[in-house]
């Protein structure tokens, strides 16, 4: 298995991993939740930089790679609900978005069509893990020793409006991106 793949393997290992240390009510691990997120996000970007350079693309790298990120995702986006950050039916059309779109893709692999990643789907991945990143920094940041004003402040903008909107924004790109691969591909299969 190339590089590239098993960085893939390391980010779905990185991802429960990930969620339990996020979760988790001591603060160490709640830390330590943060570097791995971030460990998993940094493989993310190397593998692909990786098997570019380096001419290892294949066809299970175009499948394991974007595995691995809606796995990540997705479990940050569990965690926010259980957190009381999102709302469920935001983290269900996600997840279900990702589910469905990794089965099409495993589908036109399988019929030897291969699902090109679009400019509208790297930009929906590019604002979901700018906001994953947001959350999980601010999530963290509460566990370290700062000021209870700035405490306060983070978690008004955890149950702010602004927050909501954002997560709207976030979900109907989504989606969008989700139908979007739908129509463009419902007849490559012949």
């Amino acid at each position: 298995m190339s590089l590239p793949n098993q960085l893939s393997v390391l980010r779905i290992i990185l991802s429960p991993v990930f969620l339990y240390l996020f979760l988790s009510e001591n603060i160490f691990y709640k830390k330590l939740s943060l570097f791995v997120f971030f460990i998993a996000v940094i493989t993310d970007w190397y593998d692909g930089w990786h098997a570019r350079k380096f001419g290892l693309e294949s066809t299970f790298g175009i499948f394991i790679d974007p595995l691995a990120d809606k796995i990540l995702t997705s479990m940050a986006f569990i965690g926010f609900y259980i957190l009381n950050i999102m709302p469920l039916w935001m983290v269900i059309v996600i997840v279900v978005r990702d589910i469905v779109i990794t089965l099409l893709r495993s589908y036109k692999e399988f019929k030897g069509h291969t699902m090109k990643t679009s400019f509208i789907a790297k930009t929906k991945t590019f604002a979901q893990m700018t906001y994953i990143f947001l959350i999980v920094i601010l999530v963290c940041l509460m566990s370290f020793e700062i000021s209870e004003s700035l405490k306060t402040g983070i978690s008004e903008f955890l149950q702010s409006k602004l927050n909501y909107v954002i997560m709207i924004v976030v979900t109907l790109l989504t989606l969008y991106t989700g139908v979007s691969y739908l129509f463009e591909n419902k007849n490559t299969d012949k």
